[in-house]
């Protein structure tokens, strides 16, 4: 799932790049779904699903191995949003930016208090572009039934 999928970054290019997979586009405003609807349509995208609605709207109808997100939040008010959509042992990849150390730091507390049990700091590109792109992996653990 690419959780706040805006222009389809990076939801899109993953569905392209990757077409065993099912991605589901989750943005709230109207003409941006409306435009990745189209996007999807004329790209002839069978695996991927456009949902317009907030992450805390589709709790309980959606869940996802893996949720997307690039400049959605701050760590942890992103993880409060992304976490109730993943399945058991989901990960949560979030793009961020040079404060993605802070961040990370930051969230600690809540994100053990949403059952994550492992996070990392990658660094994606380094010898293709300046600055790297660095993705804050959250790995969460089995639900409580």
């Amino acid at each position: 799932m690419d959780l706040g999928s805006g222009a389809g970054l990076p939801g899109i290019l993953v569905a392209i790049l990757r077409p065993d997979l099912e991605i589901t586009l989750l943005e709230p405003l109207l003409r941006r779904s409306t435009f990745l609807l189209e996007c999807v349509e004329r790209l002839q995208l069978d695996n991927v699903q456009v949902l317009r609605g907030r992450a805390e709207d589709v709790v309980g109808e959606v869940l996802a191995d893996v949720v997307l997100a690039r400049a959605v939040a701050p760590l942890a008010r992103l993880a409060r949003w992304a976490v109730p959509l993943l399945r058991d042992n989901g990960k949560l990849l979030a793009i961020k930016g040079a404060n993605a150390d802070a961040e990370l730091a930051d969230a600690e507390r809540v994100l053990k208090s949403l059952g994550v049990v492992e996070t990392e700091m990658l660094r994606i590109g380094e010898t293709v572009v300046v600055p790297a792109t660095t993705v804050v992996k959250v790995r969460i653990g089995r639900r409580r039934r």
